[in-house]
């Protein structure tokens, strides 16, 4: 028997040392023999520092470029990534910043950044922490097969005709906004003018639209989703700020339960309207045309094509796609409306230009879906508001084997890091002016709106995995800057505090006061 406890005793103590060892493999060894292999590349970065790295940093900075407004102007780069930036400033381009005990590799050449996009199946996104998948899955976190078969089912949701159905959704959503507007300003007394912060309202336009549209609801039944997902996008921002320890989401801590709790009520909110949808379809009910039917019956034809029922989306999947459909269809465009109507406010030669182009389009009518794709004006507006303000600052991928990039040899399980906003600010790129507003410069589309000719516009992302939504996003924003400017003329409030904030999308931290004219 005590030969028994010895050899139990020798195991356990030999399984803590392997333990032990393996988590001083991961935040010392392996941080090191990386860094002396990004070194070897000709990247530079700070000396790494034990399982924090830059996080500290990294924190601090960012908590004191939010702690204040912003001089108005839109070079918002060290305000959105400050630490990024000084990094940039201190190394030059090819940097590198540690995330913990990961090294992060900035790319700021446009065709390298080209390549990445187009070789997905290299370089992967991170794999996601088990906090974030709390509150996104689906498509956006899928590699390879998965990824593929995914976006073949959902791709016929979004197709050009499946969108022109949906515009009486987004009428109806923007009319609703529109007059509660109407009505604040009338309500004012005789004056037509009053000062309205568009901020929350525009939130729950893209809210009342990702409703109507994915499920055939209005944003009051879909209401407490949405309100749940924002609560968990801040937990979610808070966990980011620190570095992730394995096994971590076990701990019972009061942001774990909360999170938890969020993430099961969405989803058996979300569960009851699929299954619903799905006895309805059973029935013999004619298919609404909303994404989640068309996703349903894209799903169904999947199954019969392949003669499998597994080669389908599981009802898990399903509703981790819907997720993806309320969270990324809500932010994006609220995110992207904001920013616009902030920037005319400023520039209202450009305002009136845009207003000019849609009376003339439109005149008083509702638009329609074919008048949209024709308001050349407004999309060279929303296209700089996109590379100003895009609504990601920056996307992440992975190596998951020793890759070569440009000039450089790449370990496995290095993170890169391509930074939009500074992209999209970079003068060598797009001229002196690059940090201005000058939406002339896409005059003659995307392709020609850079100085030297490269493709260096990535606010929807690049190549196979570009968003899925992007045509929905740009339609809903056309659709809502059309009839906002038919009806309202604006300008900024001087309560205005200039301020945006890195949350999953960039976003005016003191909100959008603005002095809104009924025309």
């Amino acid at each position: 028997m005590e030969v028994i406890y010895i050899l139990l005793g020798v195991c356990f103590s030999a399984g803590l040392l392997a333990y032990a060892w393996g988590v001083l493999g991961w935040v010392w060894f392996k941080p090191k023999k990386l860094e002396k292999w990004l070194k070897q590349q000709g990247l530079k970065g700070n000396p790494y520092r034990f399982l924090s790295g830059d996080m500290k940093d990294i924190a601090k900075m960012t908590t004191d470029a939010l702690s204040k407004p912003m001089t108005l102007s839109d070079n918002v780069a060290s305000r959105i990534m400050p630490y990024f930036v000084h990094l940039t400033d201190k190394y030059g381009k090819n940097c590198y910043v540690w995330m913990g005990p990961i090294p992060t590799v900035f790319l700021r050449d446009p065709e390298l950044i080209k390549e990445v996009f187009n070789k997905y199946d290299l370089f992967q996104k991170p794999k996601m922490n088990p906090l974030g998948k709390k509150l996104v899955r689906g498509l956006a976190s899928y590699e390879k097969e998965q990824w593929a078969k995914h976006r073949r089912i959902i791709n016929p949701a979004f197709y050009s005709e499946k969108l022109k159905l949906m515009q009486p959704a987004f009428l109806l959503s923007c009319s609703e906004m529109l007059s509660k507007w109407e009505g604040i300003v009338y309500g004012k007394g005789s004056s037509s003018s009053c000062e309205v912060d568009v901020w929350p309202d525009l939130q729950g336009l893209s809210c009342d639209v990702i409703s109507r549209t994915a499920f055939g609801s209005s944003y009051e039944e879909g209401k407490t989703i949405f309100e749940l997902l924002k609560e968990q996008v801040t937990h979610f921002m808070e966990s980011g700020r620190q570095v992730y320890i394995p096994g971590w989401r076990f701990v019972p801590t009061k942001r774990n339960r909360r999170m938890s709790a969020i993430e099961s009520e969405v989803r058996s909110s979300i569960q009851v309207i699929i299954e619903k949808r799905m006895k309805a379809m059973q029935a013999g009910e004619t298919n609404k045309h909303d994404l989640l039917g068309i996703l349903l019956e894209s799903n169904l034809q999947e199954m019969r094509h392949q003669g499998n029922k597994d080669c389908g989306m599981s009802i898990e999947q399903i509703i981790d796609e819907c997720m993806l459909f309320y969270f990324a269809g809500q932010e994006t465009t609220s995110a992207m409306l904001v920013w616009t109507m902030i920037l005319l406010s400023r520039f209202r030669d450009w305002q009136a230009r845009a207003r000019k182009e849609v009376l003339q389009v439109f005149g008083d009518k509702e638009p329609d879906f074919e008048g949209l794709n024709s308001l050349k004006v407004v999309t060279m507006i929303l296209y700089e508001s996109l590379r100003l303000y895009p609504p990601v600052s920056r996307l992440v991928r992975r190596t998951i084997e020793e890759t070569k990039l440009g000039e450089m040899v790449l370990p496995s399980g290095v993170v890169l890091t391509l930074p939009i906003v500074l992209m999209h600010l970079d003068t060598e790129i797009w001229g002196e002016d690059a940090k201005e507003f000058n939406p002339e410069r896409f005059s003659e589309g995307i392709m020609k709106a850079t100085t030297n000719g490269k493709q260096a516009f990535f606010p929807f992302g690049w190549g196979p995995r570009i968003c899925v939504g992007q045509n929905f996003a740009l339609v809903e924003a056309k659709m809502a800057m059309a009839m906002i400017l038919q009806r309202f003329s604006f300008e900024l409030s001087p309560s205005y505090a200039h301020a945006p904030y890195p949350r999953v999308t960039t976003q005016p931290q003191f909100g959008a006061p603005l002095i809104m004219h009924k025309l």
